[in-house]
């Protein structure tokens, strides 16, 4: 096993072995600015307990050790260093190691990340751990259960910001450097390595202040303070984001009932990050495309103010009480995207917090709970790969769905007085399922270990549909039948859902409204509804309504039929939204043709008034005319598709989000289909202007892409449209299109620079990736089997981030089922097997994501196949 990769049974080993006190580290980035400097100085002072007389092992990733001294005796680093480990020999009670060493700067977003940004030559530093990455910046013993106080000290150029976790406490001038500054930052409360920060760099920086005053009379004062780069400081709106982040403090600290205990709420939006956010105790992080340069849909707002959330919420899940392993990383990424929703739906204007929920977060879990690789909420987690890979739809969005269900069955205040007692009981400490369930069983006063059993350790979806009997419109027997297959074990699952009904029916304007519902507890295979008995037939008898379960449904004939001719009809969002992923679900799993979901697209998104909903089902019938439309009927759909996006594009109100969200279709789907090329060159050059459509950058580079794609742009066209944006989103822009060009010397290049390359950053590799992928099949054919031959290569030299991103990026998924052919005997399935049946022993994370994308790919034919 490489020394990257910590297994579960060597931190469990450690921490039996030792306990960690505090951190003071030392790191001098005063030379950052100069490209040719490739690492910087890190200092690394640690005081442990340990077992008198064992050994153990320090973590770090690094261009260098000076050296290592461990209670006053320096080590012979011959012996000592061992790649990524420091061997620590012959302990005593107590011990302080100092390990000294170079620490390279990063271009993948893992540890201490450096960026340049285009737009002024300025540059900027940011460090990015989970889960077990600031040893790459810093020695330290790298696991969660060990956690201990830190204090940062930082040298870096003297106009720079600087912050980490703690509140700074001196910046003073270095006396034989008057260039350079030294920070100093107060010791922080007991903490993981994983959540551990420091910012550098000439950040734009504002700042505020939040007050509160308890009913005990405590007050509580937290200094507010934003970050983004300079060149986006025109951009920024601060005082919007702080004032979610003064209604996300006043609401998570009444609901919790404990404090904010990490003393400022720092906020700072970073240059390619690799997440959508990182909950770091005083100093969030978050990638600056949340900084909308360019026009922006209330939808992504929204988006932004649940990430905002979903990290506060960290601050308690997750910081302040951490899993000890990566086997419960659900206890803090579940619990934040529950309540990411929550504090959305509770603290701000928006009210389709739920309902975006319902579109799009349990959207991606239901994607990733059908593959062969899912896995229970409280996952088997036996090394650092592994849990790379689990930050996914089952820890996030599954685990977030099942508790909401879990809210409803103890009841709410019961679910709050549970986590308040668990961290009251766990400050500062770490836990694992049973000490959750333990609190919330005492506060409920229900055993929750059945509950947990069903539905927090098995895999799988179940999959519920309506079976009804009636007599000239009336109903007999109706019975919903339940299918719950654990993909792992291939047995049925059969979990129980607490479910609502709902009947629609058309009132006097010819909507749609719910006339009645009825709430039923399913268990087993099939269960009577004995409510619904002798009542009229409705129009629309939705399954699920409200949202309150976990589970696929699928629409009963009758109910199939009202949805795809009155879909717009229904008044109700959440009814909406559910009756589109019923839909979507359908033409997914192959159940029904494709070309129908598209239809039910151009028949009705026009009227679809969710923005967050509307954006979704434009971009699933994108996916669908690309990957599950069967190849033969392709051209023509994605014609009439593009016209109608055309026509829609050109009567939505000037201005309106809606506008904007069919003109990004126009690029998305113009990068395959030609049709409307003419429109598209029109609204860049000017010529064929669409009144109230900004045309920014962001929307200027998707239609470049669109015509690159389609070989009507030159490199000297995307050149002159980079010179005229000369931003870090430009550059991204750039790459995509430049690489998207179809011409074989040009796929040749990208193919070169993705794979055989180390000089592209983690964003422009994704960019050349995505463009690279954006041809004719025919360019793309002649690398098939350069892929799985370069796989385990890449796996090695390359870190998780990266290979990760080159391996799934890379698998020859887009592929088409031939007239007459089974989806199971496609050739690149049969390549993939043979691939995965000679490499039983590739890394686990590896394998796993080939399985995946198999996985999709056996998916899309399978779709093709599907017939009406």
């Amino acid at each position: 096993m490489s020394n990257h990769n910590l297994s579960r049974d060597e931190a469990a080993t450690r921490s039996a072995l030792i306990t960690t006190h505090s951190y003071d580290v030392t790191l001098d980035v005063r030379d950052a600015e100069d490209p040719a400097v490739s690492g910087y100085p890190s200092t690394s002072t640690i005081t442990f307990s340990a077992q008198p007389g064992s050994a153990t092992f320090l973590d770090f990733i690094h261009g260098g050790v000076d050296s290592v001294v461990l209670n006053g005796k320096e080590l012979d680093l011959g012996t000592a260093v061992d790649r990524d480990r420091i061997i620590l020999e012959g302990l005593t009670a107590e011990n302080t190691v100092t390990v000294t060493g170079t620490a390279l700067y990063s271009r993948s977003g893992e540890g201490m990340h450096r960026f340049v940004d285009p737009a002024d030559g300025q540059c900027y530093l940011y460090t990015q751990y989970e889960p077990a990455d600031s040893r790459r910046v810093f020695a330290n013993f790298e696991q969660p259960d060990l956690k201990a106080e830190f204090t940062f000290h930082v040298f870096a150029p003297a106009g720079w910001k600087v912050a980490s976790n703690g509140v700074q406490d001196a910046c003073t001038a270095v006396p034989d450097d008057t260039a350079v500054a030294r920070w100093d930052f107060a010791t922080t409360k007991r903490m993981s390595t994983y959540i551990t920060t420091v910012l550098a760099g000439p950040y734009f920086m504002a700042t505020d202040q939040w007050e509160a005053t308890f009913d005990d009379g405590t007050r509580l004062d937290v200094p507010l303070a934003l970050y983004c780069r300079a060149s986006l400081a025109d951009f920024f709106d601060t005082d919007e984001l702080f004032r979610l982040t003064k209604s996300g403090l006043a609401f998570f600290n009444e609901l919790f009932d404990y404090p904010y205990p990490w003393g400022k709420y720092d906020q700072a939006f970073v240059p390619e990050y690799n997440l959508g956010a990182m909950e770091n105790p005083g100093l969030v992080t978050f990638t600056e495309k949340y900084v909308y340069a360019s026009r922006a849909t209330d939808a992504q707002y929204q988006a932004r103010a649940n990430t905002l959330m979903h990290e506060m919420a960290h601050m308690w899940f997750g910081d302040l009480v951490t899993m000890n392993w990566w086997d419960d990383l659900w206890l803090k990424e579940s619990f934040a995207d529950y309540m990411g929703t929550l504090g959305v739906d509770r603290a701000t204007d928006w009210d389709t917090a739920w309902v975006n929920f319902a579109s799009k977060r349990k959207a991606w879990a239901y994607v990733q709970d059908q593959l062969p690789t899912t896995h229970p909420i409280v996952a088997d987690i036996p090394d650092l790969e592994a849990a790379k890979q689990n930050f996914d739809g089952i820890t996030y969005a599954k685990g977030a769905s099942v508790l909401k269900q879990l809210v409803a069955y103890v009841g709410f205040d019961a679910f709050i007085a549970g986590s308040r007692q668990y961290f009251r009981d766990n400050e500062f400490g770490n836990t694992s399922l049973q000490d959750l369930l333990q609190a919330l069983s005492t506060a409920s006063g229900r055993d929750l270990g059945g509950w947990a059993r069903q539905w927090l350790q098995t895999s799988g979806i179940s999959t519920i549909q309506a079976d009804i009997v009636d007599d000239e419109g009336v109903l007999g027997a109706v019975t919903l039948q339940q299918d719950a297959v654990d993909p792992l074990t291939g047995h049925q699952e059969l979990r129980p859902h607490r479910l609502r009904l709902g009947l629609y029916d058309a009132d006097a304007s010819g909507n749609l409204v719910r006339s009645e519902s009825i709430e039923i507890d399913v268990a087993g295979p099939s269960t009577l509804v004995p409510e619904l008995n002798g009542k009229r037939r409705p129009a629309l008898l939705l399954v699920n309504d409200d949202d309150l379960s976990y589970a696929k449904v699928r629409l009963d004939p009758g109910s199939e039929k009202t949805v795809r001719t009155l879909l717009d009809k229904i008044t109700d969002p959440m009814a909406r939204a559910l009756c589109w992923t019923a839909l979507w679900d359908s033409a997914r799993d192959g159940a029904t043709p494709a070309v129908q979901y598209v239809a039910a697209v151009e028949q009705f998104a026009p009227s679809e008034t969710g923005i967050g909903v509307l954006l979704n089902v434009l971009g699933n019938a994108s996916i669908a005319i690309e990957r599950y439309v069967p190849a033969p009927a392709r051209s023509g759909v994605r014609n009439d598709f593009l016209a109608v996006v055309a026509a829609q594009l050109k009567a939505a109100a000037p201005g309106s989000d809606q506008q904007l969200a069919w003109a990004r279709t126009l690029a998305d789907v113009s990068r395959h289909g030609d049709s409307e090329l003419t429109l598209v060159r029109g609204i860049l050059d000017g010529s064929n202007v669409i009144d109230g459509l900004a045309v920014d950058a962001e929307l200027r580079w998707s239609f470049w892409q669109a015509l690159s794609a389609q070989g009507q742009a030159t490199r000297a066209d995307l050149d002159r449209e980079l010179e005229a944006d000369k931003t870090a989103s430009g550059r991204e822009g750039h790459a995509l299109a430049s690489a998207a060009i179809p011409d074989a010397s040009v796929k040749a290049a990208a193919w070169d620079s993705a794979v055989n390359s180390t000089g592209l950053s983690n964003e422009i590799l994704s960019a050349t990736i995505a463009g690279f992928a954006t041809a004719p099949r025919t360019l793309l054919e002649p690398y098939e089997e350069p892929y799985f031959d370069c796989l385990e290569r890449v796996w090695a030299e390359r870190s998780m981030e990266i290979a990760g991103r080159i391996v799934r990026g890379l698998f020859p998924g887009a592929q088409d089922l031939s007239e007459g052919m089974q989806p199971a005997d496609h050739p690149v399935l049969a390549r993939t097997d043979d691939w995965l049946q000679g490499h039983a022993d590739a890394p686990r994370a590896l394998r796993r994501i080939i399985i995946e994308q198999r996985s999709h790919l056996l998916r899309s034919l399978t779709a093709q196949a599907a017939r009406g």
